[in-house]
């Protein structure tokens, strides 16, 4: 079980990176006005989903582990935690600052997005980490009782 709840983790970190890549893009898209960049982010996110439905061994390994409490996790780091902090910040820059226009408040949610990214692979890595040090007391305490 740990190894394939290992596999749900690092696929929800590599989906919640893929969105991220599809944030950006649309950033960029937004600032050199061209809609290459946006077209190759979600080719290549459709790339990814296309491999994880059709890759047989992935398919078998994650459905026997459910992926929707990590993916729920992923989506409250990089969707509404930062869509709620852009929506604050940007009320409090426009009113104390100057106007923002579109591809300024994209990038500030991009920053939250990516910040709250960063945020959920520490806390995946942390408890790996938990889990790793659970499942080494537990067999230093078989050896010795």
């Amino acid at each position: 079980m740990p190894k394939v709840r290992h596999y749900a983790d690092l696929v929800t970190v590599l989906s919640g990176l893929s969105w991220l890549v599809v944030y950006w893009s649309i950033s960029l898209t937004a600032q050199v006005g061209s809609i290459e960049p946006t077209l190759a982010a979600l080719l290549m996110l459709g790339a990814l989903v296309l491999v994880s439905f059709v890759h047989r061994p992935i398919r078998v390994l994650l459905r026997r582990y459910h992926v929707r409490k990590r993916r729920t996790e992923m989506w409250m780091h990089i969707l509404a935690l930062p869509l709620t902090l852009a929506f604050f910040f940007g009320i409090v820059i426009e009113s104390m600052l100057a106007p923002l226009n579109g591809p300024q408040k994209m990038l500030l949610f991009n920053v939250f997005a990516t910040a709250g990214w960063l945020v959920f692979v520490v806390t995946v890595l942390i408890k790996l980490a938990i889990h790793q040090l659970r499942r080494r007391n537990s067999g230093n305490g078989k050896a010795e009782g």
